[in-house]
């Protein structure tokens, strides 16, 4: 396996890193700067209240990607698969 190789190997586990993780994050920051916004006009600081919420959207924003996260990260694995077998096999 050469360099560029390991670096290709690299830079597709980040691409696929960031495609599972910054759906979920923005949909954290989403829902957060909205509680946020809501606890300033109300003038309610709570700490623990924008925890259900986010919980709830993270769990729905889970359920809707799920299958695009599957799909990606199993993608992923038969690509790195099929570059073991063929670095075996030289």
């Amino acid at each position: 396996m050469t360099d560029t190789d390991v670096a290709a190997l690299i830079h597709d586990c980040m691409i696929v890193v960031m495609k599972l993780v910054c759906p979920i994050l923005g949909v954290a920051l989403v829902v957060g700067l909205l509680i946020s916004f809501v606890q300033a006009i109300t003038q309610i600081n709570e700490a623990t209240l924008a925890f259900l919420p986010k919980l709830v959207a993270i769990g729905l924003a889970l359920m809707i990607l799920g299958p695009f996260m599957a799909a990606t990260l199993s993608g992923f694995s038969h690509r790195v698969f099929d570059r073991i077998v063929a670095i075996g096999g030289s």
